[in-house]
């Protein structure tokens, strides 16, 4: 005999709580094999296909597309077992029946042998009951249809009752529920839609103060009313726009970081005239192209290794600065989905050409949605190059929980004074954000001026490779 087993969202990873449906890979009645992605869903991190862990015949589907699901929420029902006992098992408890309860099944139901973040092949945790509110009924459709069980011939006398009372409308809906008489009769002389008033009483029962406030509401706005025409009122309407996804994510984040984090920005004017033609001679050489970005970023791991304080994170309950080993370093791109911070690992053992294909490939998963949280997290500092944006300047937010952002404006021809004489040279600015409680400005300001430094002379940074 069939099982019907219950498959949650799983915890995805990295604290995330929500996913919303994207798009649904299966339909009701559909086979579906053990580890099969059953639906793509879109995290505050990445776009994920959501493998199942049981093998069977999907009976029920929780959701539409476009559907926010909390970590835990039913994702679809699987009937795991004879296919033939299944078939008859969906219609008889309809959409959203409750499925035979997944715990005891335990190791004997067919399930995954992998193990995605947070689900595998442990036992599942204790099951939520969905509760669904009652259709509301008609009152008295309930009693009359127990008095009246013989026929239906019965109930065709019952039809003109109501009709010879004038009210042919409430009767196809059922009388609104009130306290008393009187409040019907205040309505009335008044009036006010009884159906259109949302009842503060239990239940929702209309209450005498209801129709009061009703009968009152109209006096404000009605010397408004005639000064504002009507398209004017609906063209004034805000725009609502939900937080969640990527966008809801930055939200969140870059508020946790001006909550926590005390910050404080210096920055410097270089002149990268000489890194501008560094660049030229490499690319001159074969070879893949290495861009601007890939020489800032090799300029930035060289200036941690020199003050290793900025590549660090802040234990408030324990009191703690903790300096991390390595540079896991992350670049900030812009996106149709909106900001990313995508991160290159072990950015300071990479070479310039390794580091050009690693950017290659997070840029190009960026741009079509598809980097994994794996691609997302675990960052220890992040390069800012606001400059694609024709700007000079900034003065960015920490990306929590770092220690430091270095951000980087448009190169541009300025005059600047270069041996001793007035020259067009091409200038940048140079901005470091970092967290107060990590260092002071004396280590910041060392570790700016060495990467201008190096901007400005090339030379300088071979000498510490």
């Amino acid at each position: 005999m069939a099982q019907v087993l219950e498959f949650k969202l799983p915890d995805l990873g990295e604290g995330l709580t929500e996913a919303e449906i994207v798009r649904w890979l299966v339909s009701v009645g559909d086979v579906v094999a053990i580890d099969q992605p059953v639906v793509e869903v879109e995290t505050a991190k990445a776009m994920v296909e959501v493998p199942c862990l049981y093998g069977g015949v999907v009976t029920a589907r929780f959701g539409e597309e476009g559907t926010e699901l909390p970590v835990g929420a039913p994702l679809i029902t699987v009937a795991v077992g004879a296919p033939e006992t299944t078939g008859t098992a969906v219609p008889a408890s309809g959409g959203g029946a409750k499925p035979a309860e997944p715990r005891a099944s335990g190791g004997s139901a067919e399930s995954s042998g992998n193990v995605l973040v947070g689900y595998g092949t442990g036992a599942p945790a204790a099951r939520r009951r969905r509760i669904r509110p009652a259709a509301p009924a008609a009152p008295g459709a309930g009693e009359a249809g127990r008095r009246r069980p013989a026929s239906a011939g019965s109930a065709a006398p019952a039809a003109p009752a109501p009709a010879s009372h004038g009210t042919t409308a409430v009767a196809e809906s059922g009388p609104v529920a009130v306290i008393s008489p009187l409040v019907r009769k205040l309505a009335r002389e008044h009036g006010v839609d009884l159906r259109s008033l949302t009842g503060s009483g239990p239940d929702g029962l209309i209450l005498r103060a209801d129709v009061e406030r009703a009968v009152q509401r109209p006096e404000a706005p009605a010397a408004v009313a005639p000064a504002a025409p009507a398209v004017a009122t609906v063209t004034a309407q805000a725009e609502r726009v939900p937080l969640r996804g990527v966008r809801g994510a930055v939200a969140d984040k870059l508020s946790r970081s001006r909550r926590e984090i005390p910050d404080a920005t210096c920055w410097v004017d270089a002149d990268a005239t000489e890194l501008m033609a560094a660049r030229a001679a490499m690319n001159a050489a074969g070879g893949p192209k290495i861009s601007l970005l890939v020489l800032l970023a090799r300029i930035c791991t060289a200036a941690l290794d020199r003050h290793p304080e900025l590549n660090s994170t802040v234990d408030m309950e324990a009191r703690e600065i903790v300096r991390l080993p390595g540079v896991n370093l992350g670049f900030a791109a812009q996106t149709d989905r909106g900001l990313v911070v995508p991160v290159v690992k072990d950015a300071h053992k990479r070479s310039a050409e390794s580091l050009t294909a690693e950017f290659a490939r997070l840029t190009e998963a960026a741009r079509q949605g598809a980097l994994t949280p794996a691609d997302l997290t675990g960052g220890t500092f992040t390069l800012n190059n606001y400059g694609v944006f024709g700007v000079d300047g900034s003065t960015p937010i920490i990306n929590h929980p770092e220690a430091a952002m270095l951000g980087v404006g448009r190169i541009v021809p300025k005059p600047w004074v270069h041996q001793g004489e007035l020259a067009v040279r091409q200038v940048v600015q140079l901005s470091l954000t970092f967290d107060h409680r990590v260092c002071d400005g004396g280590t910041a300001g060392g570790f700016l001026r060495y990467v201008a430094d190096c901007v400005e002379h090339p030379s300088v940074l071979l000498r510490t490779l």
